[in-house]
């Protein structure tokens, strides 16, 4: 298949950097699931204003998630409106089937649930051979114990902390524990990778989240539901990387 774009795809967490996933600097990634649609554009622009890393972009096929959210021109639109990396949590049955297509519309790192993935390890070198960064993603009720046989083959991990389905959940509080214990996990393997959190993450909540090992913070309604998602952004920033 023909790659477009290729070396830019990766972004700032290309596997060629050995500082990526050192957690020094806290990224934030937008999730478009909160965003107006009608104005799109513009919600991305607000966000690139306020320092947001990258954008997540959450697809569901109201199989494996509960609800059916957008599909590769959606990505490909995004594509064209922003320098930003895009983050593509696939959180659908049979992600094989559709990986070259997201990876062809424009996505930097592409995830997939462990949960979904029947043969994980295939799966992951896949998203890898498209020039992409993989991830592995689990549920909150899924250990991470299970993710250590692939702990090699991922660039990031992302761990929910709401159940897949919808925006604006409350956060789970045992997701931290979660990280911890991945945080051990890779510190044992000597691998340095981020830990991506997904789920009711907020101003209240993201410094708990960082001291457990996140590294890459996805908000949706916390920046997307605020009356200036640029200033949001801001501010999730701000409290993340404090001291």
């Amino acid at each position: 298949m023909k790659q477009k774009k290729g070396k830019t795809r990766a972004g700032p967490l290309a596997r060629t950097n050995p500082g990526a996933g050192t957690g020094k600097r806290v990224r934030i990634a937008p999730s478009i699931l909160s965003a107006d649609f009608a104005h799109l554009a513009e919600e991305v622009r607000r966000v690139e204003e306020g320092g947001a890393a990258l954008l997540h972009v959450d697809i569901m096929d109201g199989h494996f998630a509960p609800n059916l959210t957008i599909g590769p021109p959606v990505v490909e639109a995004l594509r064209r409106v922003t320098s930003l990396p895009l983050d593509v949590h696939l959180m659908i049955e049979e992600p094989d089937r559709y990986i070259p297509v997201f990876v062809e519309a424009g996505a930097a790192m592409v995830s997939v649930h462990c949960e979904a993935c029947p043969h994980l390890h295939r799966t992951l070198h896949l998203i890898r051979s498209l020039g992409t960064q993989a991830g592995a993603a689990v549920n909150p009720s899924t250990a991470v114990s299970l993710l250590e046989p692939v702990l090699d083959d991922t660039d990031f991990i992302l761990l929910m902390s709401v159940n897949p389905g919808f925006g604006g959940q409350k956060f789970i509080p045992s997701t931290l524990d979660k990280a911890k214990a991945l945080r051990k996990l890779l510190r044992a393997r000597k691998r340095s990778i981020p830990i991506e959190m997904d789920g009711g993450l907020g101003e209240a909540n993201v410094r708990d989240a960082v001291k457990a090992g996140v590294s890459i913070v996805v908000a949706g309604s916390s920046v997307f539901g605020a009356p200036d998602p640029a200033e949001a952004v801001r501010r999730l920033r701000a409290e993340a990387q404090r001291k």
